[in-house]
């Protein structure tokens, strides 16, 4: 099964961090990453009650150093986009959703949850592979960070182990600027290749391509440069 790690970016209140220890492990997760948190003291040793362990062995990294070492991250957000034409936030999944994308992956999964005053910022989200929302109210749709952890936590517990290896983020992270390349190449126009690589990062993101897809992927487009190089006329050419 998917080895998953909570990380919680730069939260705010102590208390919320002991929460968040405890509702994981009440799932069976143990890996709590802490992004640049608030000063953890007592408040946050009581409310994590028996699951003090978790929040005592917490690791402590920078968010630089979670992108690195996962192989697929996936951003919590209440901020959605309105159009699929904006992809900063697109396509995103309910955690029942995203317990079916992760059900084959076998690797590091990240999941980031943000700040509760205002979550993760744009940059952040534009980097992780899928975007997870949780379906509130309208009437009140601000959940505390702790409930947001349960929730998902809850909908993951159990995955199933994968039967096949899912591309790595080194694998992927290759495949988008080999399709960054193939835009310039085939003239792209500039103003929307930053949109059309992240629409791509979202498809990979939420494919789970294993290596053979990714290395067939490469294949196909290393075909097509080399029609572009051999049979397309050069620029001037009659």
């Amino acid at each position: 099964m998917p080895e998953v790690e909570i990380v919680l970016v730069e939260p705010l209140c102590e208390g919320n961090v002991g929460f968040a220890a405890r509702v994981m492990k009440n799932f069976g997760f143990t890996r709590l990453v802490l992004v640049d948190p608030c000063e953890i003291g007592d408040d946050a040793i009581a409310r994590s009650s028996h699951a003090r362990d978790v929040l005592e062995l917490a690791a402590r990294k920078s968010l630089e150093e979670v992108f690195a070492e996962s192989d697929l991250v996936v951003a919590t957000t209440g901020e959605l986009s309105k159009s699929v034409c904006t992809s900063m936030r697109m396509p995103y999944y309910a955690p029942s959703e995203l317990r079916e994308i992760l059900s084959n992956v076998d690797g590091q999964v990240s999941i980031l949850f943000g700040r509760e005053n205002w979550g993760l910022n744009n940059e952040e989200v534009s980097r992780c592979d899928l975007i997870c929302t949780i379906p509130t109210s309208e009437i009140y749709p601000i959940m505390n960070l702790s409930h947001a952890v349960g929730i998902v936590c809850y909908e993951l517990a159990h995955l199933p182990r994968g039967t096949y290896r899912v591309a790595g983020k080194t694998e992927r992270e290759a495949l988008i600027d080999h399709f960054g390349t193939f835009l310039e190449r085939i003239d792209h126009p500039d103003f929307k290749r930053q949109n059309t690589l992240l629409m791509l990062r979202r498809i990979f993101g939420r494919t789970a391509l294993t290596t053979r897809e990714v290395s067939t992927l490469h294949g196909i487009l290393r075909r097509a440069e080399w029609h572009i190089d051999h049979d397309m006329p050069r620029q001037g050419t009659p």
